[in-house]
């Protein structure tokens, strides 16, 4: 049977919900159609963009009559700009629709009836709440300038003016970048003819310790005044360390090894009462706040006592690790960044924790080894990547049969996935599940999941 669309057609359309990923979820005569910039309660025209066997997609050109959870966008560049999506959906819908997004996922995809479900943790903050932002250069014609790349394009960034989701030391930061950039006439690198200089500029602060970060990423060749760009981020005493990474590739990376044009090598942030030395390219929760939160929620499902033996798997700079180790009997640390790593043994002696070791390693390559050198955990904490636990490391952790698993999701779809594959294969049941919105006006959530094996 074919689709009851086709493509460029235009349709007038009620949206039901929001889809994981965030677009609105609207249905002709049973026939779905996922249809962006479309809210709950939204009657809206769309025009269809592309048309498969069981669905469509389409893009909401006008609003005909908004839904009651419609608001107006602080934001002077919404929706043009790529970083937010939900800015006019009240945050109250955002945080009930992440919640559903979860419950659904564990039923469709983990076959759970009933999932044990607990009440999703909102955002203390529902702006300024990032730590870290990477920015995109783009030549305009009056010289270079920084932003966000455009909703649904490669090849198109937005200059931004302010940003709601960094602080405003954040803002004048990069404007001052900005600033220096066209003083010293330089042009920003063009994506499609992969011409041009300035690429990127990250910039990552301390939330609680008030110190800053920033990465410059150009094409290679050192075509620039690294004392005048250093002079520029100095104005700003929270600026505690400013380095330059060269990108030889046309991927558009900001991952790469830096050089240290200035200040220390890492800048410090502090969370559940540690200390943890943050360099260019290790990863930290973007959301301090809530980080503290999604770390508290880990510790109460861990349960630990003192006794226990805890594999910290994805383990990132250790934080965790660290905040658990408090509790436990000895901690075991495996990522397969060796710069974070770097910072978790960096970050073990800054707090005077001597029962906890980090191992820079592939995790489904390795844990294996980890077993046979450590012995059997009592309890294994995960923080994989969207894509969930690979093949071979979810095996791995099956095999080793912990009593019990912290899950800590940012994919309800992998966490169900790989809940799942645990349940059918190894004996695990999933007790607990706890949402946090780390993320407001973004489809993204974070879930902690506590799995137990039955003996």
């Amino acid at each position: 049977m074919s689709a009851p669309v086709t493509k460029d057609q235009e349709l007038e359309l009620t949206i039901d919900s929001l889809a994981y990923g965030g677009n609105g979820v609207a249905r002709l005569n049973g026939f779905v159609v996922f249809v962006r910039r479309g809210l709950p309660g939204d009657t809206v025209r769309a025009r269809v963009t592309k048309v498969q066997r069981r669905h469509a997609e389409a893009l909401a050109t006008e609003v005909l009559s908004p839904g009651p959870q419609r608001v107006e966008a602080p934001c002077a560049h919404y929706p043009a700009c790529g970083g937010c999506r939900f800015q006019d959906l009240a945050y109250e819908a955002q945080v009930e629709s992440k919640a559903g997004q979860v419950a659904d996922a564990l039923r469709r995809i983990g076959g759970i009836a009933e999932p044990p479900l607990e009440a999703i943790v909102p955002a203390e903050e529902v702006f300024h709440y990032r730590n870290k932002l990477e920015y995109s250069f783009t030549q305009l014609e009056d010289g270079p300038t920084l932003g966000f790349h455009k909703a649904g394009r490669w090849d198109e960034v937005l200059e931004i003016e302010k940003c709601w989701l960094t602080t405003d030391l954040g803002n004048a930061i990069r404007n001052s970048v900005r600033e220096w950039a066209r003083g010293d006439r330089l042009v920003a690198y063009d994506q499609e003819e992969h011409t041009g200089y300035l690429r990127h500029l990250v910039v990552r602060e301390g939330r609680n310790t008030g110190q800053a970060l920033v990465q410059l990423v150009t094409a290679p060749g050192e075509k620039f005044d690294t004392g005048g760009f250093v002079d520029t981020l100095r104005v700003f005493p929270e600026v505690r360390s400013i380095h330059w990474s060269e990108n030889e590739s046309p991927a558009e990376v900001t991952n790469l090894p830096t050089q240290l044009l200035w200040g220390e090598d890492a800048i410090e942030e502090e969370l559940c009462g540690l200390r943890f030395r943050v360099r260019p390219n290790a990863f930290l929760q973007t959301n301090t706040t809530m980080a503290e939160r999604l770390y508290g929620i880990a510790r109460e499902f861990a349960g630990l006592t003192g006794d226990e033996t805890v594999y910290d798997l994805y383990c990132g700079i250790g934080t965790i690790g660290l905040v658990l180790a408090r509790d436990a009997l000895t901690v075991w640390g495996i990522d397969v960044s060796e710069e974070s790593i770097a910072c978790a043994l960096e970050n073990a002696d800054l707090n005077g924790i001597g029962n906890a070791a980090f191992f820079a390693a592939n995790v489904g390559q390795s844990v294996a080894e980890l077993h046979e050198r450590s012995g059997d955990p009592d309890v294994v904490v995960v923080d994989p990547p969207r894509a969930g636990l690979a093949g071979k490391a979810l095996k791995r952790l099956g095999e080793i049969g912990a009593g019990r698993i912290v899950y800590v999701s940012c994919n309800p779809t992998t966490l169900a996935g790989d809940v799942k594959r645990l349940a059918d294969g190894y004996g695990y049941s999933l007790l607990r599940a706890k949402p946090v919105d780390m993320f407001p006006h973004t489809p993204h959530v974070e879930t902690v999941a506590l799995l137990e094996r039955h003996v």
